[in-house]
């Protein structure tokens, strides 16, 4: 997942998408009285222009996005007061130059608040967000900084300009549009009241989440309940139990992903495991403090009426129309390939998982916290697989030097552990990335643990995007994730799973450092969601190749090489569970798209209707949507609304990208070149499928993601 997709110079910024939720601001200093040593507002003297993480304070940020907000206005100001008449350098280009202070710091809050947040910024988020909704909106609904764009627009046939610059001009006319900068003064006046609310919503629906996340503990005293629960996370559990003070021999598991999928994979207490799997299904929507859907219903009221208002059918016809896909008929028509022949592998899974619980002599259905458990059961005795051994060939910095390897064979890159370059947290890793001959190409923060001051899930963010505009600028990006902690018995150990998981935003992270473009708004990510995620899920397939694991997957303790036997059982297990896995995920996907081709603004009760939606496409009882609707916060409190079917759409361009891997070799050179030119280098200066194209010849087929899933 990725988290840098920005409109600066006019719009959406991620603190406008990530955040927001109008509060008193009593619990947090504007700032004024640390102006005189606030590092955000000095030069960064710091090797590479990086942030001075351990110069910030938390009370720094207030008062200096203000400030970049002041400059960014003033900014703008001078842009459509300018006497000369508009031409591209003198209001396109100025535009996009325009807050770069606000960019740059914002950048910075932003990745510490979602991955090492506390009070501070967690208001100052709150607090922000009306301020810079109603910033966003005086840009874009400026009917004089309009009127200069159509000048520069209308001449666009006649002016000097590259591809790039025309892209920067059409992109940037279409936006205003897309805006409402040409609705009447009533209906722009609502439209500012729908966006500040909005900007308000998602964040309260973020903060609740993670507050009901955290609020959760399921408390073992009983170590027969923890099953055959790998080493090392037994004594996660039992070091989470301390920290919460409890004084016994007892283990705690939480909500946080690393916790709570071991639990329900290996406890043979079923009913601890229903306990944990209902507390994690009900998050968001239990009628506690932290409740979520009147959130849901609010937000999917408020942009279906922004639609209507924008000419739009609904929100998805809106949003789609700067995607691949275009049209909500389109997603649907993949979505509904998929699904069918996903549904009947699902159904064989389950028919397989009921007759194994059965054979354990325990009457009644098969349910959704059994199947995890009796997966795992059904692996070992299909593949002989075990998942605990499995961990200890992927510690966590051997699989991190498994993919810089796989970049330095695939690109010529290399990676130089900077202890120099301050973090915002004390694991952080932190390093310089080279070019083959040398060259420095950027830098690379890593985040690798959970804990409760950061979000859930996996992403990639920018501190810095690459451009050229006013000099060259190199881009410095981050890696987050949520593995679990290395304890004093054993380090930091991976499933496959969570092993995947890091090569994939390593490929976010490749995009966004090899960019090569001149324009912020085009760099790396900032591609449209039914593509961002193509890259990435690219890297990803290597995971399971046999040269890619002999090179990096070594015992933690013995450093013996991952016998054999081992790759051939997770190559020949490649399939394994994929009716569930793309059943879970793709019936989130209908419900995102579901709730977003609505067209009244007509409030709808969120469990009512995702129960509707599920039984409209017949998931069956034992598989919940990977992301129910109190706590999806890809759609409620992300940038990816009538977007989260992308990651399909880009796993059919990544299955049939990699195939040109494995018909020129896997390290192929020439291969990576080609994709670095048309990919990887190029962000969003032209169209999605212009660019995959460009890279493979041709577009892509559905048939190589059907058979890499089993489900041809």
């Amino acid at each position: 997942m990725t988290d840098t997709m920005k409109w600066r110079g006019f719009g959406i910024t991620m603190l406008a998408t990530l955040i927001i939720s109008c509060s008193s601001e009593d619990r947090v200093s504007d700032g004024a009285d640390l102006q005189n040593t606030n590092p955000l507002l000095a030069e960064w003297d710091t090797p590479f222009a990086t942030p001075p993480f351990g110069k910030i304070r938390s009370e720094h940020y207030l008062a200096t996005l203000r400030t970049g907000i002041q400059d960014w206005k003033r900014e703008v100001d001078a842009i459509t007061t300018n006497p000369a008449e508009p031409d591209f350098a003198n209001t396109i280009e100025a535009l996009e130059a325009a807050g770069g202070l606000y960019g740059r710091v914002s950048r910075a809050f932003n990745a510490v608040n979602g991955a090492h947040s506390d009070d501070v910024t967690r208001e100052t988020a709150k607090v922000m967000a009306p301020e810079i909704a109603a910033h966003n909106d005086d840009i874009l609904l400026n009917t004089l900084l309009f009127e200069r764009i159509r000048q520069v627009y209308d001449q666009r046939g006649d002016l000097d300009i590259g591809d790039e610059q025309m892209r920067l001009l059409e992109e940037t006319h279409k936006r205003f549009l897309r805006s409402g900068v040409n609705l009447d003064y009533a209906s722009q006046s609502r439209l500012r009241q729908i966006n500040g609310e909005l900007a308000t919503l998602t964040t309260q629906f973020r903060d609740n989440l993670l507050n009901d996340t955290n609020d959760f503990e399921l408390l073992v005293t009983d170590r027969r309940d923890l099953g055959d629960l790998p080493p090392n996370l037994v004594s996660l559990a039992a070091e989470e139990a301390r920290n919460r003070d409890h004084d016994c021999e007892c283990w705690v598991f939480t909500l946080q992903r690393p916790s709570i999928n071991p639990f329900l994979q290996y406890s043979p207490n079923r009913e601890l495991r229903r306990t944990i799997f209902d507390a994690y299904a009900l998050r968001g929507g239990s009628d506690n403090e932290f409740d979520n859907r009147s959130i849901v219903s609010r937000i999917v009221g408020l942009r279906a009426e922004r639609a209507a208002m924008l000419g739009f059918g609904s929100h998805a016809e809106y949003t789609l129309t700067e995607r691949m896909a275009e049209r909500p008929e389109l997603v649907y028509q993949l979505l509904d390939q998929v699904w069918a022949p996903a549904l009947r592998v699902a159904r064989e899974e389950r028919n397989v998982r009921q007759e194994q619980m059965s054979g354990d002599g325990i009457d009644g259905n098969l349910e959704g916290w059994d199947w995890r458990y009796y997966t795992e059961k059904v692996r070992k005795a299909k593949y002989d697989l075990d998942d605990e051994a499995l961990r200890s060939y992927f510690e966590v910095n051997a699989v991190r030097d498994g993919v810089f390897e796989l970049a330095n064979r695939l690109y010529g890159l290399q990676f130089e552990h900077r202890t120099d370059i301050s973090g915002w947290h004390p694991d952080q890793q932190v390093f310089e990335v080279s070019e083959a001959d040398g060259s420095h190409l950027a830098i690379l923060y890593m985040d690798f643990f959970a804990r409760k001051s950061k979000r859930g899930g996996a992403w990639m963010n920018a501190l810095r995007q690459q451009s050229r505009l006013g000099g060259e600028v190199t881009p410095i990006v981050t890696n987050n994730f949520n593995f679990p902690a290395p304890t004093d018995e054993s380090p930091s150990l991976l499933s496959l799973g969570e092993a995947s998981t890091l090569f994939h935003e390593f490929g976010h992270a490749l995009h966004g450092m090899m960019s090569d473009v001149t324009y912020e708004k085009f760099a790396g990510t900032s591609t449209p969601r039914d593509f961002v995620e193509f890259p990435s899920q690219v890297l990803q397939n290597w995971i399971r190749e046999p040269e890619i694991l002999r090179m990096f997957a070594r015992h933690y303790q013995t450093g013996e090489v991952i016998p054999e036997e081992m790759i051939d059982k997770i190559v020949s297990s490649r399939t394994f569970n994929q009716g569930f896995a793309t059943v879970e995920y793709m019936a989130a996907s209908y419900l995102d798209m579901a709730y977003h081709t609505l067209e009244s603004s007509e409030s709808v009760e969120p469990r009512a209707f995702e129960d509707a939606t599920m039984a409209d496409i017949g998931l069956i009882r034992e598989i919940l949507p990977r992301y129910r609707s109190t706590y999806f916060s890809h759609v409620f409190a992300g940038g990816y609304s009538a977007g989260y079917y992308g990651y399909l759409w880009s796993q059919v361009l990544d299955a049939d990208a990699f195939q040109a891997f494995r018909e020129t070799g896997l390290f192929d050179t020439e291969t990576a070149a080609r994709f670095r030119e048309h990919i990887l280098s190029k962000g969003y200066t032209r169209p999605g499928m212009e660019l995959y194209i460009n890279f493979r010849g041709r577009p892509p087929l559905i048939e190589p993601l059907l058979d890499r899933r089993g489900l041809n």
